[in-house]
């Protein structure tokens, strides 16, 4: 009994230490270092070392030698130390930015780390995709809603206060997606008597319905694997950010495939983010880097433990530059893979008739390169244009599909043959 009193309370003390607000870090790192906690709230680079980083952490600019990947295979659990870093930014290009400069900059061969971070409403898709083909970027853009573009693969997701997201950082001979998944599952178990499951498509799935994507970043010698998990997502704001513009697109860009989802809080009203948020943490910190064992509270008290973090340049030199990156329009649309889009429209002409023809717009990196129009059984027609050159969205498409449906004049069915 004893025992298990102990357990609990170095729990409660977890969580109070991985929930507090930035002003409250100073106080708490003092209890924290009872469990052997640290903290962050130290002046970046002071007192960390060459070759540290912001949280004292290894970077890949140490001197430190890069093993191969037979020989970080061989290093063995109890060598490898493991970090929960909670952002304390809930800008969607901020923590991408701070994902990446992990990913470039840190020494993970015997750190393993979990970033956990929450976003304001946005929409994030993968690398390889077509914003236009997986919302309707317009109406975001109304909705005053965001629109990223991660470096990992994968399908779209939406983002806001109830969904959880969750990276694992690890060296690139460590990567276990299973390991990463199975272990939220754990979580939810332990915490909540959750029963999730994992999906042939490497998902989360609770009742056949979908509670979290997944995608990853291999490189070397680094990787990353991240998620989302749907605790109180709002349904309806994700059903419509989500939602397509009614239009033909061809594009041969990675287009998501669509999964009924379901919330956390659907199945047990007593899950809360921040209660997860911290189970997670704890329940990554007790298991073992490579073995889905319970180390409990022996494993726990040898890990760095939970860290509230700031990403600033005064914290992670470069980071404003890669968040301007993430942010941009030429990453976030440039980068979209060369596609058309088409709409049919009716042209009335003398006598009352009515012909039905379509508007097609080619795209080239977001920019609109011809535009023309295609009726049965002839060659497209090219439309002199100024939009030519100009960025695409839905509304620019429509409103050229509009302006030419009512360009019912003699010389545009002449040169038709109407």
């Amino acid at each position: 009994m004893a025992a298990l009193v102990v357990k609990r309370s170095v729990r409660s003390l977890c969580r109070m230490y991985a929930l507090s607000s930035p002003s409250a870090t100073s106080h708490l790192s003092q209890q924290a270092q009872t469990c052997g906690y640290s903290s962050s709230t130290k002046h970046p680079f002071q007192g960390n070392g060459a070759g540290s980083s912001p949280t004292g952490h290894l970077t890949m600019t140490s001197s430190s030698k890069q093993l191969s990947t037979a020989d970080i295979k061989k290093i063995p659990d109890a060598e490898v130390r493991k970090s929960v870093f909670i952002s304390q930014s809930n800008d969607v290009f901020t923590n991408l930015a701070l994902e990446d400069w992990i990913y470039r900059n840190f020494d993970l061969t015997n750190h393993h780390i979990l970033m956990l971070w929450i976003n304001k409403p946005s929409v994030v898709i993968g690398r390889h995709q077509n914003p236009f083909s997986e919302t309707n970027v317009s109406a975001l853009e109304r909705n005053g809603i965001e629109l990223a573009r991660r470096n990992s693969g994968g399908g779209a997701v939406y983002h806001d206060p109830g969904n959880l997201n969750c990276t694992f950082f690890m060296p690139r001979a460590r990567y276990d997606r299973k390991y990463n998944l199975t272990l939220l599952t754990r979580a939810l178990y332990r915490e909540y008597g959750i029963n999730a499951e994992l999906s042939t498509r490497d998902d989360i799935v609770l009742l056949g319905k979908k509670i979290s994507g997944t995608a990853a970043k291999l490189g070397q010698p680094n990787a990353y694997h991240h998620c989302t998990l749907l605790v109180n997502s709002n349904k309806l704001h994700l059903g419509a950010s989500l939602a397509k513009d009614n239009v033909e697109i061809t594009s041969k860009a990675t287009a998501s495939i669509p999964s009924p989802i379901k919330n956390l809080v659907d199945v047990n009203r007593t899950v809360n983010i921040q209660q997860l948020l911290s189970a997670i943490g704890y329940e990554f910190l007790r298991t073992p880097a490579t073995q889905l064992t319970d180390g409990g509270r022996e494993l726990l008290m040898k890990q760095r433990g939970f860290q509230l973090i700031n990403p600033t340049d005064k914290w992670f030199p470069g980071i404003t530059e890669l968040r301007e990156n993430f942010a941009s329009w030429e990453w976030r649309f440039g980068k979209t893979p060369n596609f058309s889009v088409q709409k049919t429209i009716q042209l009335k002409s003398a006598g009352e008739h009515q012909h039905e023809m379509k508007v097609k717009v080619d795209v080239e990196k977001a920019l609109i390169k011809e535009i023309s129009l295609v009726l049965p059984n002839h060659e497209p027609i090219p439309v002199v244009s100024d939009m030519v050159g100009r960025m695409y969205n839905e509304d620019c498409f429509h409103g050229i599909a509009e302006a030419l449906r009512g360009a019912n004049t003699e010389n545009m069915q002449q040169a038709m043959g109407l």
